[in-house]
């Protein structure tokens, strides 16, 4: 039997129709996955990754342990080398997932004394590594620059005279809003004062920058930054993350950071289909598909004057603010059942009255179909 306060809980969620559950996937045309490249389907990836291992005369199913006992095999070596140069980073270090490489890198890194500046919007598992630390950390309104700077200058004159530092986190795509900041203009406030700029850069990669380098290269900001988070679940198609930064940086990861010593290493092929998907990066047809298409879902929106219900995005993710559980829930299942896999993002995952419908664009995406669920979603909201 679940403990009374457990129960209370799943029954607050029933009753705001916000319970979550695992769905099976379908067979509805995909505007929900983050899969924008098309990458976990790619038959040609599949294959370079197998005859890769095989060339390697690799056949081990699994990593056997930590990296720091067994499971440290060599093509992470090779993975790792990979990353730091596309990447233009002075080093790379692999963790086995986005959520693991933001824990990692937030309960360890800032120290206690240390100040943490965050987008309010900034990723759970950001939120959560943040927890964890022993460093005080204090929100700024999301994409505020003004608001961040008064932070900074609050917070610089209190720890100016004790040494500690300050480090500014924030995402180069926000997942929930599909929307980027102004990173140009942060690189700038934290020069001036001195802060460490930490970029998660997961909703970028594969999308954005000459063969999909991310916003942060795009915009020529590498040596702006103090440590990115790069993961391969999203337009990479497969699964880790690693952090980008100094060598000093990994250095100290691989010493502190609990959640890369403590856990099993990735296995072989998990490594072998990063390496084929980075190289399948080369081909930019497939990143310039998913531009074409964002940039027809842009027009298409106008076309269906939606404008006003949509926030405003480059990204491969954009979203329409349909406020309340009830009627999101009930024009995604109107969408579903016209074939089209859309999700609704509920509140609290949101805040109350900005649950919305999270579009996420992909290059295999077709024009005819990105037509039609618009010309859907505009009927629905009618409704």
């Amino acid at each position: 039997m679940l403990p009374k306060k457990l129960q209370q809980k799943l029954d607050e969620r029933k009753a705001n129709n916000a319970l979550r559950q695992l769905g099976n996937q379908n067979n509805l045309i995909d505007f929900s996955s983050n899969d924008y490249l098309g990458f976990s389907e790619n038959k040609k990836i599949y294959n370079n990754a197998y005859q890769f291992l095989k060339a390697k005369n690799i056949t081990n199913n699994g990593s056997t342990g930590s990296r720091l006992l067994s499971g440290n095999h060599s093509l992470y070596d090779i993975i790792e080398n990979i990353l730091l140069n596309f990447h233009n980073s002075e080093s790379a270090l692999v963790f086995n997932s986005g959520y693991d490489a933001n824990i990692g890198f937030f309960s360890n890194v800032p120290q206690r004394g240390d100040i943490i500046l965050y987008d309010e919007y900034i990723h759970a598992s950001i939120r959560d590594g943040i927890i964890m630390s022993n460093a005080k950390a204090y929100k700024f309104k999301h994409n505020d620059l003004e608001a961040l700077e008064k932070l900074m200058i609050r917070y610089s004159k209190l720890i100016s005279e004790s040494h500690q530092d300050i480090y500014i986190v924030t995402e180069s795509v926000f997942s929930m809003d599909g929307d980027t900041p102004n990173l140009t203009k942060i690189s700038h406030i934290s020069k001036k004062y001195n802060a460490l700029l930490v970029v998660d850069e997961a909703h970028a990669i594969g999308v954005f920058g000459n063969r999909g380098v991310g916003m942060i290269q795009h915009l020529k900001l590498e040596q702006a930054v103090f440590a990115r988070i790069v993961t391969f679940g999203k337009a990479m198609g497969c699964h880790g993350a690693a952090i980008l930064g100094s060598k000093n940086l990994k250095a100290f990861l691989i010493n502190f950071s609990r959640s890369f010593i403590y856990t099993t290493a990735l296995p072989p092929h998990s490594l072998a289909t990063v390496y084929s998907a980075y190289s399948e990066l080369a081909d930019t047809q497939n990143v310039t598909k998913l531009h074409l298409n964002i940039t027809f879902f842009k027009a298409e929106i106008t076309k269906n004057k939606l404008e006003s219900i949509f926030i405003e995005s480059d990204s491969a993710i954009h979203c329409c603010i349909i406020s309340g559980n009830d009627k999101v829930k009930f024009i995604s299942e109107k969408l579903q059942k016209n074939g089209f896999d859309v999700k609704a993002i509920l509140s609290p995952t949101v805040p109350e009255n900005q649950e919305r419908l999270r579009f996420c664009l992909h290059s295999f995406n077709s024009k005819e179909n990105i037509s039609n669920i618009l010309k859907l979603l505009s009927n629905f909201t009618k409704i």
